[in-house]
């Protein structure tokens, strides 16, 4: 999906020619949750001119009410047209960064935050953090009420075609619809469990790669429900089966092209010193970051083993088990593959986390551990231990731990997002340790 780079004189044309009659103002909370502000078209040039404002403090880990009121900068290079007409004309859709009421960049929107740890990159001398992701995501029947059921729509498992893959149509049709919108869809199949799909488009840098995943999440969700079906990004929505996570392709770039690519013969992968520190740093902060990639409750469900997700803080050029793997293909297409994400993650503020972990690593020339070629799901905890291999957090409650304890982190979201984050996750972890569960009630009712 190209970024176009629109004027106000542009966009004011489109929407005469195109009959927009609607604006539709994305940004995102904390939560990683899409918000839109829609307004009529009449509203556009206030919108142009950076004057158009809203409540800032409905908005979850935005500000008090006495700060309420805040305005949206719209990016011009969002503009897009939605595909779904209403009776009254088109919506166009644009993202937008939130600035307090004295015109300053808000520190808690996530986007903001993004931009802000990308300029700390070119500061640092590169030009660019690219990301490719790969989002996995369960489709289920809905009831008559349009409430999603836990009935899967198939019974197909990976790479899997019709009959068995009744999501197949809907699937095409989202991929259809993306490519519509400018997206360059890669591939689309059916994954390993029942009803669960991957749909995988071509890499961009951070920040238009985290609008992409916004507007992917809303378009899947949206050509699902005229299937009868409710997509999900939950990590892990049933028990038993594999759980749905995001893997993150990652590159730095700098004037010279793509600086984890050494063409010389010295290095066996071919990777640079660059390529080796970046992972030296995703190494070190991996079981802090784990609370912004993996940042809920059933995040944790995800990461157990046996079912392909990584459980364990280790790297290979080759092999699938560990946490990071390094992809075969090299020139500009180098790069470090995260497989321990899930999309329940804030894009804005996952990519952030590990951008600034692995410059951590670049600046201070860390080093990471020996690869690990082999199957870590085999090795017992002893081999495990020799081999220096750490576990990830378990729950959300240990990877808040770590998260709380490692300035990086803090560095990364920022002292606002930071306290706001840890706040609310705190909340949800304590939310959910209180629940009674099914499980306890089958397992302990009759036995005590």
């Amino acid at each position: 999906m190209a970024k176009q780079q629109y004027t106000k004189d542009d966009i004011r044309k489109i929407v005469k020619e195109e009959n927009v009659n609607f604006l539709r103002l994305m940004f995102t909370d904390l939560f990683g949750t899409i918000k839109n502000v829609e307004v009529p078209v009449s509203q556009l040039d206030k919108l142009l001119d950076n004057k158009l404002m809203f409540d800032g403090s409905s908005i979850d880990g935005f500000v008090r009410i006495e700060e309420s009121d805040m305005y949206l900068y719209p990016d011009l290079s969002t503009w897009l047209i939605m595909p779904w007409n209403t009776e009254h004309g088109k919506i166009a859709r644009i993202i937008c960064e939130v600035y307090t009421s004295d015109r300053q960049p808000f520190e808690g929107d996530p986007r903001n935050n993004l931009i802000r740890v990308l300029s700390d990159m070119r500061d640092a001398g590169y030009t660019a953090f690219n990301i490719g992701t790969e989002p996995e995501f369960f489709l289920f029947k809905m009831n008559d009420k349009g409430e999603p059921t836990t009935e899967l729509n198939d019974k197909g498992s990976y790479f899997d075609l019709a009959p068995m893959d009744l999501g197949e149509n809907c699937r095409r049709d989202i991929a259809l619809e993306l490519e519509r919108l400018g997206f360059n869809v890669e591939a689309s199949h059916h994954e390993v469990a029942p009803g669960q799909h991957e749909i995988d488009f071509k890499y961009a840098d951070a920040l238009t790669a985290a609008d992409h995943i916004q507007t992917f999440k809303l378009v899947v969700k949206t050509i699902a429900r005229k299937y009868n079906l409710w997509a999900t990004f939950m990590p892990k929505p049933l028990n038993g089966v594999n759980g749905s996570g995001m893997h993150v392709n990652m590159s730095l770039f700098h004037d010279q092209g793509n600086a984890f690519y050494d063409k010389s013969e010295q290095d066996e992968l071919q990777l640079s010193t660059d390529a080796y520190h970046f992972l030296g740093g995703l190494m070190k902060h991996a079981r802090s970051y784990t609370a912004v990639t993996n940042p809920t409750v059933n995040s944790y469900k995800r990461l157990v083993p046996g079912y392909e997700a990584p459980v364990y803080v280790a790297w290979s050029g080759s092999n699938r088990s560990p946490m990071i793997r390094i992809p075969s293909a090299r020139g500009l297409s180098t790069r470090l593959e995260l497989r321990s994400v899930d999309a329940s993650a804030n894009p804005y503020l996952a990519f952030a986390a590990v951008l600034e972990a692995g410059l951590d690593g670049v600046k201070n020339n860390i080093e990471p551990p020996k690869s690990i070629d082999r199957n870590i799901y085999v090795m017992n905890e002893d081999e495990r231990q020799a081999a220096g291999i750490e576990d990830l957090p378990s729950t959300l409650h240990n990877a808040l731990k770590e998260f709380q304890t490692d300035p990086t982190m803090k560095k990364a979201l920022g002292p606002h997002i930071y306290q706001s984050f840890l706040e609310a996750k705190r909340l949800e972890w304590a939310s959910y340790r209180q629940q009674v569960s099914e499980w306890e009630r089958e397992q302990y009712m009759e036995l005590y």
